[in-house]
């Protein structure tokens, strides 16, 4: 399915609030699938695949402006007043801007390797790796990308997951993905002081890109967050850790319909 400029879109479920998923770089809407499928019991979700990612369009205006009007826009469509965000790697950044700019439409945040920006190091690396897919493609990246992606329990006891992520890197157009690790570079974090509402954030004990201790500060800076670190897990937990990553979530959703209900 596809909203406006062609935006690829997947929804599931038709009952209870709005759970809007956002993937990061590399990804698309079956980096959520696992959960998905059991969220939707509850929930209805919607799933959306970032411009130049995917099945959507590469588009040439790329930057943090635009990734958050293409959110609000898929919020907008939703048809629902508030929504659940739900984000991943580049996702998060995305969802933490996106609250910042609209805390009255976001009801919670579920932060899945959050960082609230990249480190000095990372934006070089970010851009040579842009320039690196734009001259040899993406097969280039992506045995490097599983490497350092995963953790040390999936590339030798899950290599069906690590054959998702090898999959979904060589999947992306690569003019696409370069301009999300151009996007990606020049993100700054985000100002959450005037959003407030619960969060629930989860790294993996081996994620590269958001170690624990990035995490952990990232979620002590959110009033009222919850954080967990997955064991044996590296950055892409959704794939690599789905069944605690949707037992995690089932419970924080849980938690916020009990509240509400009391």
């Amino acid at each position: 399915m596809a909203f406006g400029n062609g935006r690829f879109y997947e929804e599931f479920g038709n009952q209870g609030e709005t759970l809007v998923l956002v993937h990061g770089l590399g990804g698309s809407t079956n980096t959520w699938y696992p959960q998905t499928q059991i969220l939707k019991r509850d929930l209805k979700i919607v799933a959306y695949d970032l411009p130049g990612s995917g099945r959507t369009p590469v588009r040439d205006d790329v930057t943090i402006d635009s990734l958050v009007a293409d959110l609000h826009e898929v919020v907008e469509q939703s048809g629902s007043g508030r929504v659940h965000l739900g984000g991943h790697s580049l996702g998060t950044i995305i969802c933490q801007h996106y609250a910042a700019r609209h805390p009255d439409k976001v009801a919670s945040l579920a932060l899945v390797g959050a960082f609230p920006e990249p480190p000095e190091p990372a934006r070089k690396a970010l851009k040579d790796r842009a320039a690196k897919v734009r001259a040899e493609g993406m097969a280039s990246i992506a045995d490097a990308i599983v490497t350092a992606g995963t953790s040390d329990d999936t590339k030798a006891n899950n290599l069906v997951a690590a054959s998702f992520v090898r999959e979904s890197i060589m999947a992306q157009p690569a003019e696409g993905y370069a301009r999300a690790c151009e996007a990606l570079s020049a993100l700054t974090r985000a100002d959450l002081s005037k959003w407030h509402g619960p969060a629930l954030l989860l790294t993996g004990d081996q994620d590269r890109t958001s170690p624990p201790d990035t995490g952990s500060a990232l979620a002590a800076s959110i009033e009222g967050s919850e954080f967990r670190v997955l064991d044996g897990c590296g950055h892409w937990a959704t794939i690599e850790r789905a069944k605690q990553v949707n037992y995690a979530l089932t419970l924080f959703y849980s938690r916020q319909r009990a509240a509400k209900a009391a």
